[in-house]
């Protein structure tokens, strides 16, 4: 299936204002002649167009606002986190703080790989501080909270170094405001060449433990090839210079409304894994106990970004299949969208009306895995699909 061309076919859009204030872009698409059948599934709507860099995360916040982030990769980014307003994305919070300080790696956001909106008035920004994978800079792995309000830094937590390895990629993140005096993160390490985790940390004092550390459920599968347009995808050449599939350790999570378990899973895997967070959260429990805890739920295909709703379903995107899925609360999945608009679903997030939103950036067509050769059509997409469900509770 030729899906770069369904990409140019986009067509006639029309601004849509939301009952929760959201603006959206809804394409109609009009296939080539030529293009072969295929049946879709899900009602797509296309939300935004990227013409420019890559963007990886997105999150829509309890009054309807979209912010998205483009981590240092490669690709000309002017500012690593903005907001989809106006029919134009603007650096955010300013341009300022898109810049980063070379003399304390803690003030200006160097590379950011995720932003969540924690339905408390805030935005959160996790940095890396890694940009094209490179060990992160010394006192530069942080999160940065911004209050919605006044769009101004309210708080920023740098990760302690007990927690940040030479090979570590903070991935994304969780926040549960009933555990702990201000709340508890969980943020994946999705590391490439070390191993994977599930980082715990307390916001009130900024604490915060590795979990998980290279456990089977955190890590990437050596079995693991995955199949995007038809191709072995991800193939770099590792260090004797033959090719190499790349391996990502944990990258999607998503957290129960209830906050009891969290779910996660790793980018080069196909199976979806939970763990009880009080055990997580519990220094006393023991690296070896913990790890007998941890539940494999089975296959749901290869899926880079997680989402959970009030309802208890979690979401994941099927990289190898252009689409989404839902797992229901009897543990049966169903795939809600297939589309070839789908190249690559990157992050998910459930916005106050009722929709799913993510990302679709055609990640595996990178110059890094096709020989130097960029093989990326713009624009990427940010696209919803009707979900009738709410947001996760954080409180």
């Amino acid at each position: 299936m030729k899906q770069h061309m369904m990409l140019s076919a986009l067509a006639l859009s029309v601004a849509l204002i939301s009952q929760t204030g959201i603006a959206a872009t809804i394409a109609t698409n009009a296939l080539p002649a030529d293009a072969p059948a295929e049946k879709t599934i899900g009602q797509l709507e296309q939300v935004f167009s990227f013409h420019d860099a890559m963007p990886t995360g997105v999150t829509v916040t309890e009054t309807g606002r979209i912010f998205v982030n483009y981590p240092h990769w490669g690709d000309d980014v002017p500012f690593t986190v903005g907001e989809i307003r106006d029919g134009k994305v603007v650096a955010y919070p300013d341009a300022a703080i898109n810049k980063e300080d070379p003399k304390d790696p803690a003030k200006g956001l160097i590379s950011v790989q995720s932003v969540v909106a924690d339905g408390q008035g805030r935005v959160w920004l996790l940095d890396t501080a890694a940009p094209n994978f490179a060990a992160p800079k010394a006192g530069g792995a942080k999160l940065v909270a911004v209050d919605l309000a006044s769009n101004k830094v309210v708080k920023t937590l740098v990760f302690p170094a007990n927690v940040i390895l030479p090979s570590t990629y903070v991935n994304d993140m969780r926040f549960d405001f009933r555990a702990g005096k201000e709340g508890t993160v969980y943020v994946t390490d999705s590391s490439v060449s070390g191993p994977g985790a599930i980082i715990v940390m307390d916001i009130a004092s900024g604490k915060a433990t590795r979990r998980l550390s290279g456990a089977k459920s955190t890590s990437a599968d050596p079995d693991f090839k995955p199949v995007v347009e038809g191709q072995t995808a991800l193939v770099t050449k590792g260090p004797d210079g033959k090719p190499k599939t790349m391996a990502v350790a944990s990258d999607g999570i998503a957290l129960s409304p209830d906050g009891k378990t969290l779910y996660f899973s790793a980018l080069s895997s196909r199976h979806l894994y939970a763990v009880p967070t009080a055990m997580l959260r519990d220094a006393g429990v023991s690296d070896a106990k913990l790890n007998a805890a941890v539940k494999d739920l089975g296959e749901k295909g290869a899926s880079d970004g997680l989402e959970a709703d009030a309802n208890g379903a979690v979401y994941a995107g099927d990289y190898e299949h252009n689409g989404i899925r839902k797992r229901l609360a009897d543990g049966s999945w169903q795939t809600i969208v297939h589309d070839p608009r789908v190249l690559w679903p990157d992050t998910l997030s459930v916005g106050p009306d009722g929709y799913l939103y993510f990302t679709a950036n055609q990640l595996q067509r990178q110059a890094g895995f096709h020989d130097g050769k960029d093989l990326r059509e713009k624009p990427y997409s940010l696209l919803r699909v009707k979900i009738d469900a709410a947001p996760a509770p954080t409180r």
